[in-house]
């Protein structure tokens, strides 16, 4: 791929999701081949009638109107009622010449197999090869698909064994997952993985299946516009780039680990030279060591101190998973900026924010962990924390082998209540609005509302958790610095890395007493 762009990095990612058809297979075009073949016959068939549009099926505009990268069953109905006509549902395994929506779709199914037997599956150029290189990179990979032939479209392609996780239609019913443009089997596909959406890419040609990537959450949504009339399509509908095709698109592997900063503090310090820094730290992991029962999280005199002594110097903000009241009582300092609930809840000095989406999804809140409370009465060691803004369930004490039955509660009432959705973070599964906010958001918020997004200010962000990876790359962006706190290396978007919350506090000590000796 000599002329191909760096556009997965690990050290932002861990995994690529694969769409099917269209994307590393061109079986698109048998697709639309059946389709035509099952609605042309059928409207030829079927008895005029007022309000009915019998005219033929045309295999670029209604397939991708209508059907590409839906379930089949939606598609036959989407495109039945676009042309006035409304069958019942029937059965799922209704025979082919039954006039009912599964019928119908069970018709093009055997016709699509037929030709797939007959001719063979094309693959793509580079998609092999791009499928190799993301596996020797480290990451993983999987093929997300609403087709119920992706053993046979695989098989017959020689992609076997390619792809770490296969997530297809038959699995989706199997699992009641919604289709596309619901984000449910890529978040699936992901929770199979391994990783969060955020630390994940998602390839689609079908603007169904952005949306569905974009609605996900996930760290980078590519679409791929072979035909080059999609592409103002598939940016408006959530792509973040959009490619002709896969020999365009280039790995960058190396993982960049953050520096310890403390061997050589003038890194931070040359850079404050002119500028004067603006604080945003977490609290669990950061300001006290990760304890097994999150309310022992007590900060330490010294620290407190220290908190203290940097709040007198510098505008500093505290911006915790944590409840805003609960985080607030635990470090008890009045000129502190407390952001609760990953910055849905603020409140400082005269400074003051709720989010509206945070109070709508109150009563789902509820509903979801009623749910959980519900399935989990009998799992030992697990923790469900009812947030305001969100549903905590910490499994720090929970075994290995329920480990799996935990994550599918916590799935399914995501599944089951509208306007939620998944993160992870140590040891901890939550369930969160739906909504475009996040910590990284929020420091941008409050550098905006605190007038401290002009050039003479160094904005500074220190996390241990995946959800401060937001705020890192926020930071990133505006030129200020992320710190991970970590005791061992790992990929991130921060620039730096302290090992403790002891290395913490001798920075906070470093900052404070810096500014002292001027």
């Amino acid at each position: 791929m000599p002329d191909a762009q760096p556009v997965f990095f690990r050290e932002q990612l861990d995994a690529v999701l694969f769409d099917l058809d269209g994307v590393i297979t061109r079986t698109a075009e048998i697709h639309a081949e059946a389709w035509k073949r099952l609605f042309d016959t059928y409207l030829k068939s079927r008895p005029a009638a007022a309000g009915e549009d019998h005219s033929p099926f045309d295999e670029t505009r209604d397939y991708r109107r209508y059907v590409d990268g839906r379930p089949r069953v939606k598609g036959v109905k989407h495109f039945l009622l676009a042309r006035g006509i409304d069958l019942p549902d029937g059965e799922p395994d209704d025979p082919p010449e039954r006039e009912t929506l599964y019928g119908l779709g069970n018709r093009k199914n055997a016709s699509f197999r037929a030709l797939i037997e007959q001719r063979g599956v094309v693959v793509y150029d580079c998609a092999v090869e791009l499928l190799q290189r993301l596996h020797r990179a480290g990451f993983r990979t999987a093929v997300v698909t609403a087709s119920k032939n992706c053993d046979l479209i695989l098989e017959k392609a020689g992609l076997d064994g390619l792809f770490d996780v296969r997530l297809d239609g038959v699995e989706a019913e199997d699992l009641e997952l919604a289709g596309k443009p619901d984000p449910d089997t890529f978040v699936e596909a992901a929770h199979q993985l391994g990783c969060v959406p955020e630390r994940a890419a998602v390839l689609e040609d079908a603007t169904a299946g952005v949306m569905a990537a974009s609605r996900g959450h996930f760290g980078l949504v590519i679409g791929i516009d072979r035909t080059g009339r999609q592409r103002d399509a598939l940016l408006e509908k959530g792509a973040d780039r959009v490619f002709d095709n896969l020999c365009q698109i280039g790995i960058q592997s190396a993982q960049t680990e953050s520096p310890p900063l403390l061997e050589d503090p003038r890194q931070l310090t040359d850079r404050l030279v002119d500028r004067r820094p603006a604080l945003f730290l977490d609290y669990d992991g950061t300001l006290t060591p990760i304890v097994e029962r999150p309310e022992d999280a007590h900060l330490s005199t010294s620290m407190r101190r220290a908190l203290r002594d940097a709040a007198q110097r510098m505008p500093l903000a505290l911006i915790s998973g944590r409840d805003l009241d609960d985080v607030r009582s635990l470090v008890g300092l009045e000129q502190v900026i407390y952001a609760g609930s990953h910055g849905f809840h603020i409140r400082g000095p005269e400074l003051r924010l709720e989010r509206p989406e945070g109070m709508d999804a109150l009563d789902d809140l509820d509903r979801a962990a009623n749910a959980i409370e519900e399935r989990l009465e009998n799992v030992d060691g697990v923790r469900i924390e009812r947030k305001r803004f969100a549903v905590a369930v910490h499994v720090r004490q929970v075994s290995d082998a329920d480990l799996p039955r935990v994550q599918e509660a916590v799935d399914q009432a995501r599944r089951n209540v509208d306007g939620l959705r998944k993160t992870a973070g140590k040891r901890v599964f939550e369930l969160r609005p739906d909504v475009d906010w996040d910590k990284g958001r929020a420091v941008r918020w409050l550098l905006s509302e605190l007038k401290l997004d002009g050039p003479d200010v160094l904005p500074l962000y220190l996390g241990d958790d995946e959800t401060d990876e937001d705020a890192f790359r926020a930071l990133r962006q505006i030129g200020g610095i992320g710190i991970l706190v970590a005791e061992d290396a790992r990929p991130s978007a921060a620039d730096y890395r302290l090992r403790t919350p002891a290395e913490v506090e001798t920075l906070l000590r470093h900052l404070t007493g810096g500014e002292r000796d001027e």
